[in-house]
């Protein structure tokens, strides 16, 4: 590349993350003022950008006046980013995600200067049997993720994206056709909104009409996690799915943490005790989650680490299921039938059930009641009752103490040797 070019593609990538993670704001929080005049387009700045703005509100002055210097001169390449917080996944992209995301206009893809496009967020938030869905992405930004999911549910499902910032709204709204064209549907499968995903009722969206709330690297940003998954539970159906990464703490953040600019900017100031996660989906009422994946966060900066002190991140994925009171039950075996498109084979739905076609595996109550009242009732045969063998303990059959800790999941997937229980249902730690 020619030193100009050279020079360009890094304005651009400080100018991408700078309008990703920056925005300022009044000292009584009142106004939110772009820092950035553009932001590169197709970046996720949406959601991110206005959120993190939001929670800035109760740093100095001082510190918001200086971020136009640290995004704007210090990030001039990737690898002046001083951790990976918000471009890091757990898993590689499935070819249907790769194929989808080469048909999303350019304007609308968060790339780099290197082809193909990246996939951007803090994991992937794309789950299995979309076919038909009714999907709602917070923050969905200039409509990356609708526009692939878009082609996924196709051309019966529907996608919303909302977002607190009209610029990228506009942007998303003005790709409809050209993508409805490209995917080849006679009329649009998908909707941008302008609004706070705290406050969806606002927006219009209504009580139990969606089956699937998605989002990615967003809801550490939000001031008032609760209130964010208590309206994603308000507008999912009985059944529906809350699926969605973030970043987490292993423990809970120091003010001086909090409010940190540069840990603001690296997308770890707003992290969750990932204890909390489990608390705060139990009074919202959705059933236990249920760990999908987990990454390590790497912080390359000595002085951060020195700020940080023994807290450690990782970015993971979560499902949250709106179980009804009434599916319920006991423990029960399940046999997958083979019938999701991509995971013929097997399905690996989180970090403790993988299920193989035609083979019975032993669930706890919890994950038969996900299974019996979701979209997936009708890839499933489901017989109430554990095995004998899973009564009495066997640790690799038998239905053990889970995985919930994030931190947990990244230490056994970095033990070497065979996993305990290579049905995907994990033991007692040491059982094997």
């Amino acid at each position: 590349m020619a030193a100009g070019g050279a020079a360009d593609a890094q304005a651009r990538f400080g100018h991408s993350v700078k309008g990703l993670l920056t925005e300022k704001v009044t000292s009584c929080g009142t106004d939110v003022i772009a820092l950035t005049k553009q932001v590169l387009k197709g970046s996720r700045s949406a959601e991110l950008l206005g959120q993190a703005a939001r929670n800035m509100v109760m740093q100095e002055d001082a510190i918001l006046h200086s971020e136009d210097d640290y995004y704007g001169k210090e990030l001039q390449k990737s690898e002046d980013l001083k951790t990976n917080a918000c471009v890091t996944s757990a898993r590689p992209l499935p070819k249907a995600v790769r194929d989808a995301l080469e048909h999303v206009h350019e304007e609308v893809v968060a790339s780099s200067a290197q082809h193909p496009p990246r996939y951007y967020g803090c994991g992937l938030v794309i789950p299995e049997s979309l076919l038909s869905c009714r999907i709602l992405d917070l923050g969905s930004g200039s409509g990356r993720d609708c526009y692939l999911l878009s082609q996924l549910v196709g051309e019966q499902g529907h996608v919303t994206g909302i977002d607190m910032t009209e610029g990228q709204v506009e942007v998303a709204k003005k790709h409809i056709a050209y993508h409805m064209d490209k995917f080849g549907y006679q009329k649009p499968n998908v909707e941008f909104l302008h609004g706070y995903m705290e406050k969806l009722g606002d927006a219009g969206l209504a009580d139990e009409s969606y089956d699937i709330v998605i989002s990615n690297c967003v809801i550490n940003l939000a001031p008032d996690k609760r209130a964010v998954l208590q309206e994603a539970f308000r507008v999912l159906k009985p059944g529906g799915e809350m699926y969605f990464s973030d970043v987490y703490a292993s423990q809970r953040l120091s003010e001086t943490v909090r409010k940190h600019r540069v840990l603001w900017g690296e997308c770890l100031a707003g992290a969750l005790y990932w204890r909390d996660l489990y608390s705060i989906a139990e009074e919202v009422g959705f059933s236990p989650p249920c760990l999908v994946t987990a990454s390590p966060i790497t912080i390359g900066d000595k002085e951060l680490e020195g700020i940080i002190g023994d807290c450690r991140f990782v970015s993971a994925t979560f499902r949250l299921f709106k179980v009804p009171a009434g599916s319920r039950a006991g423990p029960a075996q399940v046999i997958y039938n083979g019938g999701i498109v991509g995971h013929e084979r097997e399905l690996v739905f989180d970090a403790n059930f993988t299920f193989k076609e035609g083979e019975v595996v032993d669930v706890d109550a919890e994950m038969a009641a996900i299974l019996r009242s979701s979209r997936f009732a009708e890839e499933f045969l489901i017989r109430a009752g554990a095995s004998a063998t899973a009564l009495q303990g066997n640790c690799c059959k038998g239905v053990k103490e889970k995985i919930c800790n994030p931190f947990q999941l990244l230490e056994q997937l970095a033990a070497p040797g065979p996993a305990c229980c290579p049905r995907g249902t994990y033991g007692s730690p040491g059982c094997c």
